[in-house]
Parts: C-alpha cells; structure tokens; sequence
C-alpha cells in the first residue's frame, strides 16, 4: 500500500531553533529530497517573507524528478475576500503546482485568535480551498490543531474538515500542533475521520510528548495514507516528527510503500547533508540515520554481534544507508578488540596474548582520561607498535617552547625547539609558529623530514581541548584531540596530561608515529618531498 510523504524541512523545519537556511541552501535542499524520492517538498511560505518569495522565484528553473512542489499559506483573512487576499495571491503567483493552506479547527482558537464566529471560520475554509482548486492547484489543507480542537468540541472540528472537503481539498491533513496528544487518542481520532470521509487522509505531528513519530505510525494503521514530517526531527520547540524515522518504520517495520526501498539506502546520506546545510552536527543517537545508531561498545553486546548482528541490530544498516560500527572503551571485551583488529587487517598477525594486553591497556588509559571512541588513531598505533614492538620510528630526546610578548604586548612570538633521535643520530630543529602547538609541530616536522620525507602529507585539520577534572580549576588534566589527515583518510590521536601543551605533545608525537607505522606495513619509499610548514592552528 502506498503511503504519500511529505516534506516541511524547508518550511516547518525553518521554525525550529538554531535552523536556519539561505535560498541557495533551500535549493539544494529540494533537490536531494527529489532524489530521495519524497513525493512532495512544502518550500515555503511565499507570503510571509523576501526568503522564500525569492526560493519559489529561483525554483522554477529546478527540474524535480518525482517530488511536487508546494507553497504554503493560510485561509483568507476574514476581512479580506478571497480574490483580494494577498497571501492567497502570493501563494498563486508561486506557481507550484500544489498549495498546502492551513485553517482553524479548534472553536477556542476561532474565538480567540481569528475573533470571529464558528461559520465565518467554515467560509474562509470553504472560499480558499474553492478558489485555489478553480485554478488549477492540487490543495493539501492542514487542519491546523484538529486533535486538541476535535477533544474539546468533535462536532465543529469535523465540520472544518468536511467544509475542506466539499470545496475539493485533495488531502485533509489532520494536525497534532502543540504535540500534546498521545498514540491511543491519535490512532482513535484518526479512524473516526477515516470513517466519515473517503480520498487522503494526512497526519503532520510536533513532538513535544516525545511520540511524533509513534503518533504518526498510529495514525497510518487508523487510515491515514499522506504522512508529514521534517528530515532529522527539525521543527519549532521540540520539532516535527523525524520523517527519517517514519519511512524506516513504514517501509521496513509495517510493509507499507513510501520512497521504496532502493531510495531508502540513501537516507543516512540525505539525512547528513541536510544537517550539514542547516550548519547543526547530525544527532549521533537519531535513530537509524545517526553515527551512533548501529554501534556498539559493550563487550557482551560486542561479542554477541559478532556471531550475528541481529542480536543486538533491530534492522541491517544497510537497508537505510548507515554502517555497523565497534566502539572502544573500558566497556570494552575481547570482541571488541577482535572486531576492531580485523578491520584493521590485523586479525591473524596478533595473538591472543598480545590481545588481551591491548585490552588491558585500553581500560586503564580510559581510567585516565582517553577516550578511544573519538580518538581510533591512538588505538591503530597501539596496535601497530604491539604487531612490530621491534620497530621504533624515533624517540624524543627533549622539547621546549617559550612565548613572548613584544611590540608592547600587542603581539606573541612562539618559539620552540625539538631535539629527537632516530637511530644512531640526533636531530634538532628550532622554529617560531602561531602559537606553541603549531611551532613545535613544525620544529617535529622538520627533524623527521630528512629521513622521513613521507610524513610531509600528514596535515593537521582540528585540534579539541577538554578539562577532564573542573575541581582543579587551572591545575586540572586536560585531553587534547587532534584530528589529522594525509589526503586519504582521516584519524585523530589523543594525549593525557596536567599540562596542555604536553598533551599537545604527546598528541601530535602519536599521530606522527602512527603514519611512519603505516609506511612500514605497506612498504612505501618515504620519497615525498618536504613541504612548506607554515599552516596555523
């Protein structure tokens, strides 16, 4: 069975705090959703500001595949007739051809917000749907408030949605706006309307109770076939309901058809690229779409998938896009590890001893203070130097870093200076840089360099500070994690001390180390040439 999707990230999403898109990023927005396979995509309200009269200007030229377009607005002002309304003529001028208009359903809302009487709310309905259908447009009508408005007086609030009908609305949408009614009152209200009326019936959740999605679930199984929702849960207050979640669910839990399950491994991907449009970091819990929604970390559970993901998998990660993931920690067993050194092509060169010393290793650094969850490029060296503990790259004899003020303390100046040996030779290196971490990268850098000409790749691209224990004010530990990459791949190394800049360190000295290990496991001749170092963190 065919159920209808329906899109309001660009609109209703907008509402949500911290959300925020230009026209440019609507416009792409709209077009990954098209490749998705939503069948409609609400952009806007042509009527209520420059942002989104321009979007419907600039969408004309957008050749959609499969989803409709849709203008939002409201029923004509009560003092307004229909053909003079300007927000009725905004919603034409944008000449999508679906229009979505919402109306008053609740006579508490009808009396106090509009001010006017019960019948003259059942005109404005009647009139805008009438005239919008008379020109052509497909008409969604969003019974704005339908559940609240249906428990306190049912006979009015099913007389809006009948005066919607009978105009020629295509879908009556009924609308959980406050979000304040719960799945059993959802799945009820919702067969009653399907009851009394035939064609498509919608739903459209806010999740201030925590059940959007749950509620809109119940309302497919009572009737509804056209379900609204925003990508990642966006929305005013506590959002809308997450449509990632509701087509996971309904394709893959209830059998019904959304975007079809081809489209469905794009999800995770879509997901991900409108969060990186709104400028906010993807949940890492969001269900089936998130980071974190397929990984595991304690050992039981490790151990368990790794005889059989469904045991602790409720669907394949696959299905939606996303991908297993094994986490580290002190939580963690030897299924853990067993998993994690498979992936990384080491499974038959460790033993089981050296195994479970990793193991051992790992609960202890987490006990104080490293976390292996974000930083897997301290755990690969671990590995690598426990595979190869014959092989040592070069070890630190000394280092120094100092910071002045000069130009009557307008300016600092960093110097450090790095003293290692690699064999039976010792190399120095003194350098300034735009503050300590960047010179003393640059002076390490420098002393590897001649020997290690390779190692010139490997680039810093983000460095973190966390104070571990705040009771110690500026006497705490801290972590730093610094995040690296050498034009392939990506991975980030940590380092413990009471003292930043030896964290800082002991970071940087990881990261290094680890990709001279990598050089020796793939054989590659370190032949590159040196670079120039003068990049800042």
């Amino acid at each position: 069975m065919k159920i209808f999707s329906f899109d309001t990230t660009l609109r209703d999403g907008t509402q949500g705090e911290s959300v925020s898109f230009s026209v440019d990023d609507k416009l792409l927005v709209c077009q990954k959703l098209d490749e998705l396979g939503v069948d409609y995509i609400e952009g806007g309200w042509p009527g209520s500001n420059p942002r989104d009269k321009e979007f419907f200007d600039r969408a004309r030229a957008l050749n959609l595949k499969h989803a409709r377009l849709s203008a939002f607005g409201a029923t004509r002002f009560a003092k307004n007739t229909v053909e003079s309304d300007a927000n009725v003529a905004a919603l034409l001028k944008a000449e999508t051809p679906v229009v979505s208009i919402f109306g008053k359903t609740w006579d508490f809302h009808v009396r106090r917000a509009l001010g006017i009487t019960e019948v003259e709310n059942l005109a404005l309905i009647s009139d805008t749907v009438a005239y919008l259908k008379k020109r052509g447009r497909e008409v969604v009508y969003d019974a704005e408030h339908f559940f609240d408005g249906y428990k306190a007086n049912p006979e009015y609030a099913m007389e809006t949605v009948a005066a919607a009908s009978a105009a020629g609305a295509d879908v009556l949408c009924l609308c959980d706006t406050n979000g304040g009614t719960l799945p059993a009152q959802i799945s009820e209200i919702v067969a009653a309307v399907r009851k009394r009326f035939s064609g498509v019936i919608g739903i459209h959740c806010h999740n201030d109770s925590d059940v959007a999605v749950a509620n809109t679930l119940a309302a497919v199984q009572a009737g509804a076939t056209h379900v609204q929702g925003c990508m990642n849960g966006y929305g005013e207050r506590c959002g809308n309901a997450n449509l990632c979640s509701i087509l996971s669910n309904l394709e893959l839990k209830l059998g019904y058809d959304t975007i079809g399950r081809e489209n469905l491994k794009k999800l995770t991907h879509t997901a991900m690229y409108v969060a990186e449009m709104a400028n906010l970091p993807l949940r890492r819990d969001e269900p089936f779409v998130g980071p974190s929604a397929f990984a595991h970390k304690g050992g039981v559970h490790v151990s368990a998938v790794l005889k059989d993901a469904s045991t602790y998998e409720h669907v394949q990660p696959e299905l939606v896009g996303n991908r297993q993931r094994v986490l580290l920690s002190d939580l963690s067993g030897r299924g853990n590890i067993a998993y994690k050194l498979k992936e990384l092509g080491f499974k038959d060169s460790i033993i089981e001893s050296a195994g479970r010393e990793i193991l051992q290793r790992i609960k202890q650094m987490e006990h104080e203070g490293y976390d292996f969850e974000s930083s897997e490029g301290t755990f690969e060296l671990l590995v690598r130097e426990a595979a190869h503990p014959e092989f040592h790259p070069f070890e630190v004899v000394s280092y120094e870093v100092t910071t002045k003020l000069r130009g009557g303390g307008a300016e600092t100046i960093t110097t450090a200076s790095v003293t290692l040996r690699v064999g039976d030779s010792v190399h120095s290196s003194t350098a300034t840089g735009h503050g300590p971490v960047h010179a003393l990268d640059v002076c390490l850098r420098e002393c590897l360099a001649a020997i290690y000409p390779a190692i010139a790749s490997v680039h810093l691209t983000d460095y973190k500070v966390r104070v571990l224990d705040g009771k110690g004010g500026t006497e705490s530990r801290v972590r730093v994690l610094v995040e690296w990459t050498d034009h392939r791949r990506s991975w980030a190394t940590v380092g413990i001390s009471d003292n930043v800049i030896d964290a800082s360190w002991r970071a940087l000295v990881d990261a290094l180390r680890l990709e001279l290990m990598r050089l020796l496991e793939t054989d590659e001749p370190a032949t590159a040439n040196v670079r120039d170092y003068s990049w800042a963190v």
